[in-house]
């Protein structure tokens, strides 16, 4: 029998601003991985839904984790059939070693994709980075950037759950009408609109207690002028500046002086820093989710791996609602995956 053919992404050049589909990443074609290749503790997947990430070396394949399932096993712990979450990059087949993958357990009623959404560490990072930085407490404003993302979505939605005023902000009047309707928030600012700055005062008439920022930049420098006193600022992301060197996030920040004035507690995390505690963080997600209390959406890219780079570049542009995945291969519910 013929090897079979995967296709793998990897950086061809570094971008130094946004991503050029064609240019930025290169396909290249090989033969997969098979069960033979296998030492003890290894498992071989196949990816079903990947999570696009940051770029690596030149020539390197791209870092990725997806939700994949097994089709071989050298691990006692792992069958063939099961679901799991790793980081295999942007492949179609990987091996994996024993600590470089989670096996999924599903809540009843969760979707495959929650485990790199809700049930994953996207949902783990909007958990801890809200309820252990921002400490948030019945009658807060908080303001969350970047709301109708993957983790700004969960964030204003537990806010909800925990007593706050939630002020979300993104990037369309479509996501803003979502963020009210849907998830419930008090309100939904676009930034884009000309009368944003105006708009963002009306909605903090008693200034801003929590703020978890997403994207840096001039948002971030709104809210620094808008904190009340002993904020607390949440830093998770900056993707106003990621990809363009010229925009604003890389300008400076004004209103830094506001951290000593008014006393805020800023402070940046990963979810890696709560590691130990990735299972109180997944029971809790899970009973929002299960209840009803916690919604999310996914933006899924279908049509393979080949999409990767298209929708990497949507994630720049704001494109997406909720969680942004590619779908390698559609999953088949019935060919395996444990629930607890």
């Amino acid at each position: 029998m013929a090897a079979r053919e995967i296709q793998t992404f990897v950086l061809a050049e570094r971008p130094t601003g946004n991503v050029e589909v064609g240019k930025t990443f290169k396909m290249e074609k090989g033969p997969a991985p098979t069960a033979d290749q296998l030492k003890d503790g290894e498992i071989l997947v196949e990816a079903l839904y990947a999570l696009l990430r940051s770029p690596v070396a030149i020539g390197e394949k791209m870092r990725g984790a997806s939700v994949a399932k097994v089709l071989a096993s050298k691990n006692a712990n792992v069958k063939e059939g099961s679901l799991v979450t790793g980081f295999t990059g942007w492949t179609e087949v990987a091996i994996l070693g024993d600590k470089q993958f989670e096996v999924v357990e599903l809540p009843e009623g969760a979707e495959v994709t929650d485990a790199l959404g809700v049930l994953g560490m996207t949902g783990l990072t909007a958990y801890f980075g809200l309820l252990r930085i921002g400490k948030p407490q019945k009658g807060d404003t908080v303001v969350v950037s970047g709301a109708a993302g993957a983790t700004g979505s969960v964030v204003a939605q537990i806010a909800k759950l925990k007593g706050c005023r939630v002020v979300g902000i993104a990037g369309t009047d479509d996501k803003c009408a979502w963020l009210k309707s849907d998830l419930g928030l008090d309100e939904a600012l676009n930034y884009k609109s000309p009368t944003f700055k105006a708009d963002f005062a009306k909605a903090t008439p008693d200034y801003i207690n929590v703020y978890y920022d997403n994207v840096g930049g001039e948002i971030l420098d709104l809210a620094l002028a808008r904190a009340a006193f002993r904020a607390r600022f949440v830093m998770c992301g900056s993707i106003s500046g990621y990809n363009n060197p010229n925009k604003e996030a890389s300008a400076g920040i004004k209103n830094l002086f506001n951290v000593t004035a008014q006393r805020i507690h800023m402070e940046g995390f990963i979810v890696f820093d709560f590691l130990a505690d990735y299972a109180e963080g997944r029971r809790e997600l899970s009973q929002w989710l299960a209840d009803g209390s916690l919604k999310r959406k996914a933006t899924i890219v279908k049509g393979g791996l080949q999409q990767a780079e298209q929708a990497f570049s949507h994630l720049f542009e704001g494109k997406n609602t909720g969680k942004l995945l590619v779908e390698v291969k559609p999953y088949e519910a019935n060919v395996g995956g444990s629930r607890l």
